[in-house]
């Protein structure tokens, strides 16, 4: 499956309406330093100490903005 990983700060950057919370993000410890990932599908994970959580989804459009918003493609 390939990714594209980003800051949490460049997550919150691309987030739209209907999609997950901000306040959502905070709550389960999202910082603007945290090291994400969105894989083709849409799922969000977190990397913690030993492990990736999913903490939400994206829908439609987002893989551009998955690219505009980390600077990076997809691997």
């Amino acid at each position: 499956m390939r990714y594209i990983e980003m800051t949490g700060h460049a997550l919150m950057s691309m987030i739209e309406p209907g999609e997950i919370l901000p306040e959502q993000l905070q709550r389960i410890g999202l910082t603007d330093t945290c090291l994400v990932r969105v894989n083709e599908q849409g799922d969000v994970e977190v990397r913690r100490h030993n492990r990736w959580d999913l903490i939400g989804g994206l829908v439609g459009g987002f893989a551009p903005r998955a690219e505009r918003a980390s600077g990076r493609t997809w691997a």
